[in-house]
C-alpha cells in the first residue's frame, strides 16, 4: 500500500521545498488540502489522521498545537520547527550521528528535524565529543553564515525588494544576545556542559550555509595534528552519503553557497597544528531543512535514504 504523506504548512519556505522534492514521486501518495481550508483545524486533522507521515512546517507554537491534533496512533510526525528538538519522546533527525541514531529514526513515531545552524555545529562537534577528542566541558564558539532564504517569506521579500536599503547588501550578525533558538539543541545533542558562544550571520544571497567552529589544538585529546583530526572525522563519517569530510586541509577560501541546491554536507578542516577551524558547508534549505526532512521520511518509510534528494 502506498504511504500517504501530508505537509502541514506547505506554503512556507520549508514546506514548499519539501513539496518540490516529493511532488514527482510515485512511491508516496501526497495528500493536499483545499486552499480555503488550509487553516481549518478540522480539515487539517482529518488529513493528518489519514496520513502515514505528517510534516509540520509551522511556527513553534502552531507546531505544538498541530501535533496535539493527531489522534491516529499510526500517524508519524516530522516536525521542522524548533518546538520539539530537545523534547522527551522525540527523536533528533540527524542519522549520521551514528548507527543507533539512524535506527531510532527508522522506528520513531515523532522526529524533530534539526535546525540549519545547529546542523552545521553538530556535524562538527558531535563526532569529536563522541570519539573522546573533545572534552564535553570545553568552552566553544561558532559563527554561521546563511543566505536570506533561512529567514522565511518575510525576509525573502525584504532582500528581494527593488528598493531595499543599502544595509541589506552587507553581512548582518544577529541573535547577539546569545539566545538564538538553535542553541539548546546545539548544547544538548552534543552533550556539552557549556552553551557555545554563537554568532549567526545573514547575507545578501539566497541560500547556502557555512558554519565554522574554531579550535586550539590544546583543546583536543588524542590527536596532535590537523591532519589527524581531519582523518578521524573522515573515519567517523566513512560510508555516509549525505555527509562527508573533504580530503584536504589546504583550504584558502570557502564560499558559503558552494553547496546550494544540494542536500549533502561537506566538512572542511583548515589551519595548522596549533589553531584550526572546521567548517560545514551545506544548503540551509537542503541538509539544513527540507532535504533532511525528506531523508528522515525515507528512513521512516523504509525507502532508500537518498530517494528524491539532490546529491
Amino acid at each position: 500500500m502506498t504511504p500517504k504523506v501530508y505537509i502541514d504548512g506547505k506554503e512556507g519556505t520549508t514546506g514548499l521545498q519539501i513539496y518540490d522534492r516529493l511532488a514527482a514521486r510515485r512511491d508516496i501518495d501526497l495528500l493536499l488540502i483545499d486552499e480555503d481550508k488550509r487553516k481549518d483545524p478540522a480539515a487539517r486533522k482529518k488529513l493528518m489522521d489519514a496520513a502515514d507521515i505528517v510534516f509540520l512546517c509551522l511556527p513553534d507554537a502552531a507546531a505544538v498545537e498541530a501535533a496535539a491534533l493527531v489522534e491516529n496512533p499510526a500517524t508519524r510526525i516530522i516536525d521542522a520547527s524548533t518546538a520539539h528538538r530537545v523534547a522527551p519522546g522525540w527523536v533528533y533527525g540527524f542519522p549520521e550521528l551514528g548507527p543507533s541514531q539512524r535506527e531510532a529514526i527508522r522506528h520513531a513515531g515523532r522526529v524533530a528535524n534539526p535546525g540549519c545552524h545547529a546542523t552545521g555545529f553538530i556535524s562538527v562537534v558531535y563526532p569529536l565529543a563522541a570519539m573522546g577528542l573533545l572534552p564535553k566541558d570545553t568552552c566553544l564558539s561558532a559563527f554561521s553564515l546563511t543566505g536570506y532564504s533561512g529567514g522565511g517569506k518575510k525576509m525573502i521579500v525584504q532582500y528581494e525588494a527593488a528598493d531595499k536599503g543599502a544595509e541589506l547588501f552587507a553581512p548582518c550578525p544577529y541573535g547577539m544576545g546569545q539566545g538564538h533558538k538553535h542553541l539548546p539543541e546545539m548544547q544538548t545533542i552534543c552533550g556539552l556542559t557549556h552553551r557555545p558562544v554563537f554568532t549567526p550571520i545573514v547575507d545578501d544571497y539566497y541560500k547556502g550555509m557555512a558554519t565554522t567552529v574554531p579550535f586550539h589544538m590544546s583543546q583536543i585529546q588524542g590527536a596532535a595534528s590537523l591532519e589527524e583530526v581531519r582523518q578521524k572525522l573522515a573515519d567517523y563519517y566513512g560510508g555516509q552519503t549525505m555527509v562527508r569530510v573533504a580530503d584536504t586541509t589546504d583550504t584558502a577560501k570557502l564560499y558559503a553557497n558552494a553547496q546550494a541546491g544540494k542536500d549533502t554536507l561537506v566538512l572542511y578542516a583548515a589551519g595548522n597544528d596549533e589553531q584550526f577551524t572546521i567548517t560545514a558547508l551545506f544548503d540551509n534549505l537542503g541538509k539544513g531543512a527540507s532535504g533532511a526532512a525528506v531523508q528522515n521520511m525515507n528512513l521512516m518509510l523504509g525507502f532508500e535514504e537518498t530517494t528524491g534528494l539532490n546529491l
